[in-house]
């Protein structure tokens, strides 16, 4: 059974209006403006000091007094949207079509204004940094807001993310590697083309690529150590314009999720082979650009000791779980965890009614009880650290 949160009643409903407000208007990565306005907007009812403006669309608020002898805590939450149109048919649906928030930042943004809440009315030993990141989907928004700052004066630095894997009550922490590399990859594939009825006068866009997207997948099921998880999707196929045309051109790309360095570069070498191999195979034109991606997440071990301490507080001893497997998806907090020692939560969210509804699903969402809860786990990891340091 969790424990009761320290969150009012009046505070969990404070987080849920804004959490549906923020859900009723996403904006996509980079373009959050009326997102940063609304949380200082939020930020001014909590009288809480901030700045705007970080990184373009971010915020950095921060929260208790600056002591030369304790660096300062931070505590983040991501803020943008996905390109996805919402289907879920709830009263507080996007307004803006192709637009929704389909993996939760929508109630990490009101959990970290809920813990914000919870810091003011305490007297903290030193600074807890509140950071509200833009363009965690795409564009790795953190690494922008280190560069303007974000880490500066920091020396731990905690996050949670909801997690529909996971019953309400229940937080995951785990110390280790518990976020994939990923890296993206485009290949094109090019001929002189000719007419459906004669193969034979030139050479087949689309029958390469076909051949190649077989070829992929051997990789990971033949070439890869099967005690680290890896997998290559290829997500998108272009090529063609007509029944009766071969084509003269065909474009992949795709994405590559690995959990060990030595997995990623023979992932990447075994790909650029094949692709070249078609040349010789076919010859056809190749060419394959690799877009490195995020960062792994790596949980660093005290930092996780002190979390798992927060989420026992929060949730009793009985609702601290364990991710068992790394998660292949990506998470630019590792560019936060590269500079300074920290931890990235899961919080349970699951909506009995959608059990095999996926993150980035039009029919995502979670539940709405599990604010409180993160609130107050965010709140404990500040405090403990101040409290230990």
């Amino acid at each position: 059974m969790a424990k009761q949160t320290q969150c009012t009643q009046e505070l969990t409903d404070w987080m849920r209006d804004i959490r549906r407000h923020l859900h009723r208007y996403p904006e996509l990565s980079t373009q959050e403006f009326k997102t940063a306005q609304f949380i200082s907007q939020k930020l001014d009812e909590l009288d809480i000091p901030h700045r705007c403006n970080i990184a373009n669309t971010g915020i950095l608020a921060t929260i208790g007094p600056e002591n030369t002898d304790i660096r300062a805590v931070a505590l983040r939450a991501d803020m943008d949207a996905l390109p996805i149109h919402e289907k879920t048919g709830l009263e507080f649906s996007s307004q803006h079509p192709g637009v929704m928030h389909a993996c939760g930042h929508d109630g990490h943004v009101a959990m970290l204004l809920g813990a914000a809440a919870l810091l003011k009315s305490k007297t903290l030993r030193g600074q807890v940094i509140l950071i509200f990141q833009p363009a965690e989907e795409k564009h790795g928004g953190a690494e922008r807001m280190i560069e303007d700052g974000a880490l500066n004066g920091v020396g731990t630095i905690f996050a949670g993310h909801i997690d529909r894997h996971f019953a309400v009550g229940e937080i995951a922490v785990q110390t280790g590697l518990i976020c994939a590399y990923t890296d993206e990859f485009k290949i094109t594939i090019l001929s002189h083309g000719g007419h459906a009825a004669k193969p034979h006068e030139t050479v087949d866009c689309i029958v390469v690529a076909s051949l190649l997207v077989m070829c992929i997948q051997t990789l990971v099921s033949r070439e890869v150590n099967p005690a680290f998880p890896s997998v290559v999707t290829v997500g998108q196929i272009q090529g063609g314009n007509a029944a009766n045309v071969i084509a003269d051109q065909a474009v992949l790309t795709g994405t590559i999720r690995t959990t060990h360095p030595e997995c990623r570069d023979k992932i990447i070498t075994g790909l650029k082979r094949m692709v070249l191999s078609m040349r010789e195979l076919y010859t056809a034109t190749t060419d394959i650009i690799i877009t490195p991606g995020y960062p792994p997440v790596i949980n660093e071990e005290q930092s996780t000791l002190l979390a798992r301490k927060a989420a026992a507080e929060t949730v009793g001893e009985a609702g601290v779980k364990t991710q068992l497997h790394p998660s292949l998806g990506g998470e630019d907090f590792s560019f936060y965890l590269n500079q300074v020692p920290g931890c990235l939560a899961r919080f349970g969210a699951r909506r009995s009614d959608l059990i095999n509804v996926a993150a980035h699903s039009p029919r995502f969402d979670f539940d709405e009880e599990v604010l409180p809860i993160g609130a107050e786990y965010l709140a404990r990891c500040a405090l403990l650290t101040l409290t230990n340091s």
